[in-house]
């Protein structure tokens, strides 16, 4: 029995079948005019989807979670989770605005009123876009509090030097979350304490102390590098209190977990449509090759995985919105799904065969986008660890 089952709180409750089919409608009606020439295009130019993000905006897809009171639905999670999953499942790409998603929650729990009411509305209506996460750095990775961008206070604001690596989307987004270290590691009693969180203006920081760098990839998610030399950050931009930004950013884990699992179920449900598809359609010595024990067990064995997967985040997901504790299934579901999404992928490319290397099947580019699910936003291992020490009560392996 996890601590789930001992904490005070609304009875979470899990909805089966298809959820939410009003919203799944809606965003699979937006989804088809985007179909897989336009996402190959993209990649092969290395371009952002500027068309897809403005037009899912404008429909309100992306402020799912932001309260009607700034401009957004105020949806739970699992709503906004059915939004990446449909995006996902349709073909097109959710990880190119998904962010915005789980940035939010930083401003939105831990923001000053006037942060909030200035930021929030123009994030909902699409006039300012927060879709870049500035956390990984070259040389500490996972070991976030190990982190060596600084921030140091002077007068009415910080200066920030540093680097950071893998940043998604800064060369299309208006603003960053920017995590650095206000006090320097070894002055602190507690490692995690001394971080503090920044919401960066890239548009005016940009040539003033930032540059942003793309940094080419095996998958088109417009990633990055950026340099802080001495860059002036008002310091009402600070977000909640200096030197408690790691907390702000556990607050947060397990909503981010929860979205990206489900994002990964949604790309392999794709994957399973596809297989199916070709399998029932191939024809090979005069039957569809779907009649093959070969082709049509393991389909069917990564649709059983990834119906396990897609419980389990809908566990989380209502764990989190009855306001008890949803690590455990948080990190579960996300080690699950992506796992589930990849052999998915993999069926797939078998059962196409030689077809599946062909960009036009768009198989080879949902099964390379679909690996990343196995690193980021947490490698596999983080989460065995996580579940090893603060579930199973085993010392930390780390």
């Amino acid at each position: 029995m996890s601590e789930a089952d001992h904490l005070p709180g609304l009875n979470p409750s899990v909805e089966l079948g298809e959820d939410y089919p009003e919203l799944r409608d809606s965003v699979r009606a937006h989804c088809a005019r985007y179909p897989g020439s336009y996402w190959r295009t993209l990649e092969e130019t290395s371009s952002y989807p500027t068309e897809f993000i403005a037009e899912m905006t404008k429909a309100g897809f992306f402020a799912a979670l932001i309260p009607e009171e700034y401009g957004g639905s105020g949806l739970p999670l699992r709503a906004a989770a059915v939004i990446l999953e449909e995006i996902n499942a349709s073909g097109c790409t959710a990880s190119q605005g998904h962010a915005q998603m789980y940035i939010m929650g930083t401003l939105l729990r831990h923001g000053s009123a006037e942060q909030k009411s200035r930021w929030l509305p123009q994030i909902a209506d699409g006039k300012v876009r927060l879709q870049a996460f500035g956390v990984t750095e070259p040389t500490t990775g996972s070991d976030t509090t190990s982190m060596k961008t600084r921030a140091v206070r002077k007068g009415d604001h910080y200066v920030v030097d540093g680097q950071k690596v893998w940043i998604s989307r800064a060369l299309h987004s208006d603003l960053m979350l920017l995590v650095a270290r206000t006090t320097p590691l070894d002055e602190v009693q507690k490692k995690t304490d001394g971080v503090s969180v920044f919401l960066i203006d890239l548009r005016e920081s940009i040539g003033k102390g930032c540059e942003i760098r793309p940094l080419p990839a095996m998958i088109n998610h417009n990633a990055t590098e950026v340099f802080f030399d001495s860059l002036e950050v008002p310091a009402e931009n600070l977000i909640g209190e200096e030197g408690k930004g790691f907390r702000y950013l556990l607050d947060g884990l397990n909503a981010e977990r929860i979205l990206v699992a489900t994002e990964a179920v949604g790309d392999g449900r794709w994957f399973i449509r596809k297989a199916v598809e070709y399998a029932n359609t191939r024809k090979v010595f005069g039957r569809s090759i779907g009649r093959n024990q070969g082709v049509q067990f393991p389909i069917a064995r990564a649709y059983a995985d990834l119906e396990a997967a897609d419980l389990m985040c809908r566990r989380a997901a209502a764990l989190f919105a009855a306001q008890q504790e949803a690590g455990e299934a948080a990190n579960i579901a996300k080690l699950l799904a992506s796992e589930a999404c990849f052999r998915a992928g993999d069926v797939a490319m078998q059962t196409h065969g030689g077809f599946s290397f062909a960009r036009e099947y768009d198989v080879e580019r949902k099964w390379r986008e679909s690996r990343l699910y196995q690193i980021a936003p947490i490698s596999t291992n983080m989460v065995l660890a996580y579940v090893g020490q603060h579930v199973l009560r085993m010392e930390r392996s780390y």
